[in-house]
């Protein structure tokens, strides 16, 4: 097909015909909401590095999340800050931890809502790491234990899905042979299956509370110059019992969520992380882009790279754009003269 035989604008020149021929679509099902939720009474506060995001206490964790809930947001993530940490992160897997508390909150104030749980011990060790450190690194087979106990914490306080953050070969496994053995075999998982050692996670460790103290999260997060790598760790997952599986960061790492959506046949889950979040909010008070339409154009690049879910800070934002009415055509305006 070629000019002037062809023409691309023949199409493009109204919207009506744009919309009818649209080949990727962003629906407020897609998206599931990252929320941290602190110990104590009282707490709503705001996280610098990431404005309109809030370290939150159980109240209000559940009256934002019921706001989330009427939007048409199906689910939430839920990332807990605890009264204290130690060593082996016994927050994490306690019956009355923050996470364990929230969770049934949200089941009882906002029963129709999805109660998804990180699954990983950064938030409550001491040290900041995902595990239980030996010889100054994390013990890969020595915190399988501990995350299977938290995943069956989580569940039997009625979280809906467990998603493991770690990158502890093996951990999809010992999750997966946990809950079963519990009579909890009913329980999706969520597998952070492709996860980078990535510079865009800065604000979420400020939001979380969960900067290592020492090294860095290399030995067990993925090398961001890898792709084949990526379809191995996703295809360990899946064999080990994985229902989705999600890639993160999201933006820097399209062509991932595009390999694991030809590789797979599976839910492709993409994390929209914090820095990228950040960026975007940062961009926009300087006045430097049009917040709404990057937000928009943003979702349906994740969407387009063959995501079926988005996690995202955005959630709320983007929910209520929907409602409006917006759509990609406004999200693709470039404004040129």
């Amino acid at each position: 097909m070629f000019f002037p035989t062809f023409r691309s604008r023949r199409i493009r020149g109204k919207e009506i015909f744009r919309t009818m021929v649209r080949e990727t679509s962003l629906s407020v099902n897609d998206l599931i909401y990252p929320m941290f939720s602190a110990f104590g009474k009282g707490i709503r506060k705001e996280v610098s590095s990431m404005p309109g995001i809030y370290q939150q206490s159980i109240e209000y964790i559940v009256e934002e999340a019921q706001a989330a809930y009427e939007l048409g947001i199906p689910a939430v993530l839920l990332f807990g800050i605890p009264e204290t940490k130690d060593a082996i992160g016994s927050d994490a897997y306690s019956d009355t931890g923050i996470i364990q508390e929230t969770i049934r909150a949200l089941k009882k104030q906002v029963p129709g809502l999805a109660v998804i749980t990180d699954v990983c011990m950064c938030e409550y060790t001491d040290h900041g790491h995902c595990g239980i450190i030996t010889n100054g690194d994390v013990d890969n087979d020595a915190t399988l234990e501990l995350l299977a106990k938290e995943a069956l914490s989580h569940v039997q306080a009625g979280a809906d899905m467990v998603a493991p953050s770690d990158m502890m070969d093996g951990r999809v496994a010992a999750i997966r042979d946990r809950l079963d053995q519990n009579g909890f075999g009913n329980i999706p998982l969520m597998s952070y299956a492709v996860k980078y050692a990535s510079g865009y996670y800065g604000p979420f460790r400020e939001a979380a509370e969960s900067t290592p103290q020492f090294g860095d999260r290399r030995s067990y997060q993925m090398d961001p110059a890898n792709r084949l790598e990526a379809i191995r760790e996703a295809q360990m997952d899946v064999e080990e019992g994985a229902d989705i599986i999600m890639v993160k960061p999201g933006l820097p790492y399209l062509d991932i969520v595009r390999d694991l959506r030809n590789e797979f046949n599976l839910p492709v889950a993409v994390y929209n992380v914090s820095g990228e979040y950040s960026m975007i909010k940062a961009a926009a008070r300087m006045g430097w882009i049009d917040e709404e339409r990057v937000t928009m154009e943003t979702m349906y690049s994740f969407k387009r790279a063959g995501a079926d879910l988005i996690l995202t800070y955005h959630a709320m934002e983007v929910a209520r754009l929907l409602h409006k009415g917006y759509e990609a055509d406004r999200a693709s305006r470039c404004g040129c003269p």
